[in-house]
């Protein structure tokens, strides 16, 4: 890899980052379990939005989300939520809602968050969902990307999954974005119960890899690479204690090989001992070299959504304010393990405490 990510200044763009995605309305069963529940708390959440609301809370960058809502008072709770979030709302789409959401809703996501030998459970409702029906000629890309300016977009594989339509209005997006030399990143982030009724992971493949030559920054898991792009690995296993880096570096490479676009390559990387206990850890391949961040053994673990997210959006940070890959993973990684720490999709770290964490500092109390 030789090409150099290169990023628009600040004063030139209204956004530093725009993100493309469904937000859909968490419900949380807290301690307890989604099907004896009681009681639900309410959070707001979607894998493409949690970047850029934790590109706002926590890093104070100036960030926006492109989406759809059935307009109803359920897509009005949500978008009070995102306003708490602060990021921009000006592109998002309102649908006109029918009364019983025949031909338009939003999406809901139940989610537990597991304990002990209990893994965290999730359970989406999000069939005929306003983002789901997102087109190409929906948004006004040439105003997002040409007139206001946005020096980085964010899109991924969750919803890209969601229809036959949403692959095309990202790929719409891509291109204007590509046209005024925006920095695209994607997230693989590779869902199984999305894709199983729509052609599984041969239609997965399909999809992510028609889109993987527009991609400057690829994003995912070690899981993702194999399921959503098809790049199998000799010795990667789920225990990052047997897990070789000289083999994830050789996908990695097989990567860049096949998509010559591909200026940054980074993912996380996690044991996961025990649903509430887990080593974690991430790496980042940029210009040819691997930088990784200090692997975190037996990290405890409240609420594991959105970890990814998080690393997503602190490893976008660290490039934005031109720091380079290796605090680029570090921010990555840490926020990412903060975010675990609190309930709900979304990171509730400051800049601080990422920062502190980062430097070695320990859990005393801060007082």
């Amino acid at each position: 890899m030789t090409a150099t990510l290169k990023i628009k200044p600040k004063d030139q763009c209204k956004w530093d980052l725009v993100a493309l995605g469904e937000v859909m309305l968490r419900l949380d069963p807290g301690d307890g379990r989604i099907h004896t529940a009681r009681e639900l708390k309410v959070w707001e959440g979607g894998g493409e939005y949690n970047v850029a609301r934790g590109l706002k809370r926590c890093f104070g960058m100036e960030t926006a989300v492109v989406t759809a809502f059935a307009d109803n008072p359920i897509g009005r709770l949500v978008q009070d939520l995102i306003y708490q979030g602060g990021v921009d709302q000006s592109h998002v789409k309102w649908l006109k809602y029918d009364g019983v959401g025949r031909t338009v809703r939003n999406g809901l996501n139940f989610t537990e968050r597991g304990f002990g030998a209990r893994a965290a459970l999730g359970c989406s409702d999000r069939g005929n969902t306003a983002a789901s029906q997102l087109k190409p000629g929906d948004i006004d890309w040439e105003m997002i990307f040409g007139h206001e300016g946005a020096r980085w977009f964010h899109c991924g594989g969750i919803f890209c999954a969601l229809s036959e339509t949403t692959p095309l209005a990202a790929r719409e997006a891509m291109e204007m974005a590509s046209k005024h030399k925006t920095i695209i990143s994607y997230d693989l982030n590779y869902r199984e119960s999305l894709w199983k009724s729509i052609g599984g992971q041969a239609r997965a493949r399909e999809v992510n890899r028609s889109l993987a030559p527009l991609i400057d920054v690829m994003l995912g898991n070690e899981e993702d690479f194999t399921a959503a792009l098809g790049f199998d690995v000799e010795g990667l296993d789920e225990q990052l204690s047997h897990l070789d880096i000289s083999n994830f570096r050789k996908m990695i490479e097989r990567a860049v090989i096949e998509y010559p676009n591909f200026k940054v390559v980074a993912t996380t990387l996690r044991n996961a001992k025990t649903a509430t206990i887990n080593d974690w850890g991430a790496v980042c391949y940029y210009e040819g070299e691997l930088h990784q961040a200090p692997l975190r053994e037996n990290q405890e673990i409240y609420d594991r959504v959105g970890g990814g997210d998080s690393f997503a959006s602190g490893l976008i940070y660290g490039f934005l304010t031109g720091q380079g890959p290796q605090r680029a993973v570090e921010y990555g990684a840490v926020h990412g393990l903060l975010a675990m720490t609190t309930p709900g999709d979304t990171s509730m770290a400051s800049l601080a405490e990422v920062e502190r964490v980062m430097k070695g500092g320990g859990a005393r109390v801060a007082r």
